[in-house]
């Protein structure tokens, strides 16, 4: 799947889980999803835990996550 299509998968609406970003809309937070997947949940067991997820909502997550590091910038305070 290209990348625009994945990110296509992340929305963001006020009334859905506070603004958060979230998965197709769904009440899932991509920081649910990244959570869990650094607590060690693997992505065969958040799909058997959220039958509504599909891979490709996972691969998303983390495309997301990804850009937003590569957008971030530090800067020097002196």
């Amino acid at each position: 799947m290209k990348t625009g299509d994945l990110l296509n998968r992340i929305t963001v609406n006020p009334d859905v889980m506070v603004g958060k970003p979230t998965i197709r809309g769904l009440r899932i937070t991509v920081e649910q999803i990244l959570t869990a997947l650094a607590g060690g949940v693997t992505i065969e067991e958040l799909l058997d835990d959220y039958p509504e997820l599909e891979r490709e909502d996972i691969q998303a997550a983390l495309l997301y996550a990804s850009e937003l590091v590569n957008e971030e910038r530090i800067f020097a305070v002196r």
